[in-house]
């Protein structure tokens, strides 16, 4: 009788594993720039003089915008997750040597953007920018 709780576990884990993140689409910038817009961010721009050098070259594109409250975020979108950690790098490497230490208070990534804020955002402004991350 052990052979269905083997079979069942065998069979939860291949489930598990079709629903994980490799299989859906990446967020790009033109998918995510409306929402941004209907959140109340303002400026909202995927153009590549704007939102800077880093994000404009990402993979799945860039945008930018200011968020009600006036916090700027740019959104840089890598080809998939496992490119994250380069961008993340790059913003690293990019920032003054002062505010290195701090960048974890204003970046984070979710699947394959990478968000980086002027300052911390607020709980609001940070599941706001979460919630528009769209596929192309």
């Amino acid at each position: 009788m052990l052979r269905f709780p083997l079979l069942a576990a065998a069979l939860l884990v291949l489930v598990l594993a079709a629903c994980g993140g490799s299989s859906s689409k990446p967020y790009t910038a033109a998918a995510t720039k409306a929402c941004l817009t209907k959140q109340g961010f303002t400026g909202v721009t995927t153009a590549a003089a704007k939102v800077g050098f880093i994000a404009a070259f990402a993979p799945n594109g860039g945008v930018q915008g200011r968020s009600p409250s006036g916090n700027v975020l740019t959104i840089a979108f890598a080809d998939g997750p496992t490119s994250v950690p380069g961008i993340e790098k790059q913003y690293r490497k990019a920032a003054p040597r002062s505010l290195r230490p701090h960048m974890g208070d204003i970046m984070e990534s979710k699947g394959n953007a990478v968000l980086v804020w002027t300052v911390s955002p607020t709980q609001h402004e940070l599941s706001d920018a979460e919630g528009c991350l769209a596929s192309g």
